[in-house]
């Protein structure tokens, strides 16, 4: 799917301050964060939700799971924690699917 001009998260991919960089990925801080660390991992082309992902190779998608842990290892995360908002009443906002990767010491606990 091709970048799409009227996205926020296309033109970061494209200009943005990347914090690890692969072949299809990008990681960039969220300029809001909701923890100590929190960064956003991104696809470089436009993919909307994760509903998407169904129509992508399997290498692709595996790929991206890839990606999150090795920017979390590069970041020295040893507990973290991987959300990704699917759609308006979930709590997504920008629609360029993206994983938020969470740590710090004041994560609230899930069980």
């Amino acid at each position: 799917m091709p970048p799409d001009p009227n996205c926020l998260f296309c033109r970061l991919v494209a200009d943005g301050d990347h914090v690890r960089s692969t072949d299809g990925f990008v990681a960039i801080r969220d300029i809001n964060p909701a923890a100590e660390t929190h960064l956003l991992v991104l696809p470089e082309r436009h993919i909307d939700t994760l509903r998407d992902v169904a129509e992508l190779p399997d290498e692709e998608a595996a790929r991206m799971l890839r990606f999150i842990a090795e920017v979390a290892a590069a970041e020295g995360l040893e507990d973290y924690r991987v959300i990704v908002n699917i759609g308006p009443s979930a709590g997504q906002t920008v629609f360029h699917l993206h994983w938020h990767v969470l740590a710090g010491s004041a994560l609230p606990g899930f069980h």
